[in-house]
């Protein structure tokens, strides 16, 4: 009996095992939506950052084009983590945000959360989401 039940925990603890290997492992979709675009001119520039990678060089990128006020993109085969998306109203099409010589933005943005930090650039524990690698689906607004 005492065997048995040695070989079950084994087997039990083997299956959680694989388990949490498999959510480690897991990719998703993350679905990224603006519905408030003051117009169509340009594009959309999505950016998903890490930790370490945030307001630095995105870990996964992409634009979209802008119809009607609203802009959707989809990232696929994202691995669970913990993340933050920036996203910018990229006006005149030239691949970049724009500043004014002050430093304020002349273009609109947003970050998850939807938290923007009034004094400041985005702040990471504003912007940060858990990522289970299955499906995330955000709505920012600028």
């Amino acid at each position: 009996m005492r065997t048995l039940a040695i070989i079950f925990a084994l087997f039990i603890s083997g299956l959680a095992a694989r388990a949490q290997e498999t959510a480690k492992d897991s990719t998703g979709t993350i679905s990224v939506e603006i519905v408030n675009v003051t117009s169509d001119n340009g594009k959309i520039v999505y950016g998903i950052y890490t930790k370490d990678s945030f307001m630095k060089k995105p870990n996964f990128s992409k634009t979209a084009k802008i119809e009607d006020g609203k802009s959707v993109v989809t990232f696929t085969d994202i691995p669970a983590g913990e993340y933050a998306v920036i996203c910018f109203h990229d006006k005149n099409d030239n691949n970049k945000m724009d500043f004014e010589t002050n430093g304020m933005p002349q273009e609109d943005y947003g970050v998850s959360n939807n938290k923007l930090n009034p004094f400041g650039p985005p702040v990471w524990t504003d912007g940060k989401f858990t990522f289970d690698g299955n499906e995330e689906k955000i709505s920012i607004r600028f």
